[in-house]
């Protein structure tokens, strides 16, 4: 049996993939270090559409998955993005894989991981046909999931009513937003492409730029410097840290910051935002509690898919946070299809200045415009020399 790959993929030859694994059970840590022709090595259940894109965009020879890349708990893209890109996919392969060596050398035929021609792990190799019958199954069950989306919706408003409803626990920062745009960055769909197109937007509104952990990053390489970055600190650049930005550590309820150990090693001045939602809700309030006119979010989540996305835990913030921000919360696509940047009256002062500067010039080289000049200029010689006399005669 041949390795299964998408209809539109190249099909690898016979003797399979081989490369150096790269190993990690969070998927966002492994794209750091993951680059062109590696194995890449995950236990990640349900791969979502951002990790899926992250992984592409490192070129991995294949991604050998310990869960399965689709549980049927909800419709996921992760796997079809993979396939498409023409990287194939080994799913359910156990926790044994876990346990590879980073770096090591091996092969991967059809389901089988070998090193040294030993047998380490045996898997499903996911094609179009196993995707598209397990998004179908997938879509089945959703029913399950918006219920459990309501009780978990419900226990989360029990739990954080007066952060949501009075913002009691918000901390005090330094970093002026009151009456000021607002734009959050996400490490989420198409974050990087999203912050490019509302170039012209930065540059003529100014927003105060808050980079939620992994998208301080984007902020940077963008040639920006956010102001404020938000966030465990899990996936954030220690040149971000130290870039200037003032840092707010996302902690939970009970206090515990696992971020906080990075921050302290590094000497940057933090202050702490315990709360039970994720980073993005917690940058959001944030904004919205210390007076933000409008808040701009790119790479957010917005739709179904995308919360379930995030699992069950942090559907209910995402949901109840935009709820709290209302109308002053804006998705990045909608902004630049709306906005339109203007041109202020000193801009089209000057616009006008020089297009006469340049058509005086043009005139004064020709016989035609340096006769112009030469009578415009007598008849103002003729005109001072009237208001001298007029005024001389008083």
């Amino acid at each position: 049996m041949r390795l299964s790959l998408h209809r539109h993929a190249p099909v690898p030859t016979e003797p399979g993939v081989h490369g150096p694994v790269r190993v990690d059970p969070r998927t966002k840590s492994l794209t750091k270090r993951l680059k062109s022709g590696d194995v890449a090595v995950i236990d990640h259940q349900d791969i979502d559409r951002v990790s899926a894109e992250a992984l592409v965009a490192c070129r991995p020879a294949a991604v050998l998955n310990a869960a399965r890349s689709t549980s049927g708990r909800y419709p996921n893209l992760g796997p079809e993005i993979l396939l498409e890109a023409g990287i194939p996919l080994i799913d359910d392969l156990g926790p044994d894989v876990m346990s590879l060596t980073e770096g090591r050398a091996v092969h991967v035929l059809d389901g089988s991981v070998l090193v040294d021609g030993q047998l380490v792990a045996e898997g499903v190799v996911q094609t179009p046909e196993t995707v598209a019958t397990n998004l179908e199954e997938a879509r089945a069950g959703l029913s399950v999931q918006l219920e459990s989306f309501a009780a978990n919706t419900m226990d989360f408003l029990r739990r954080e009513r007066d952060l949501l409803l009075d913002g009691v626990g918000v901390p005090d920062i330094t970093t002026a937003i009151d009456g000021r745009h607002v734009l959050v960055v996400v490490r989420g769909y198409h974050y990087k492409e999203d912050l490019a197109t509302l170039r012209p937007y930065i540059i003529e509104y100014r927003p105060v730029l808050i980079g939620v952990d992994g998208g301080a990053d984007a902020i940077l390489e963008a040639g920006w410097t956010p102001a404020l970055i938000v966030g465990d600190m899990d996936s954030v650049s220690d040149k971000a840290l130290t870039c200037g930005a003032e840092i707010v550590v996302h902690a939970y309820r009970d206090g515990r910051a696992p971020g906080l150990e990075r921050v302290v090693k590094l000497g940057v001045p933090h202050v702490l935002f315990p709360a039970t939602g994720t980073s993005e809700d917690v940058a959001m309030l944030l904004a919205d509690d210390k007076g933000a006119e409008l808040i701009v979010a790119v790479g957010s989540h917005a739709t179904l898919v995308e919360f379930l996305d995030k699992g069950r835990s942090g559907m209910a913030s995402t949901f109840l946070t935009r709820l709290r921000v209302g109308s002053k919360l804006v998705d990045a696509k909608g902004v630049s299809r709306l906005y339109r940047q203007r041109i202020s009256n000193k801009q089209l002062s000057l616009l006008v200045l020089s297009g006469l500067v340049a058509l005086a010039v043009a005139l004064s080289a020709t016989s035609a415009g340096q006769t112009l000049f030469g009578l415009t200029g007598a008849r103002f010689d003729d005109l001072f020399s009237w208001v001298g006399s007029l005024f001389g005669g008083v």
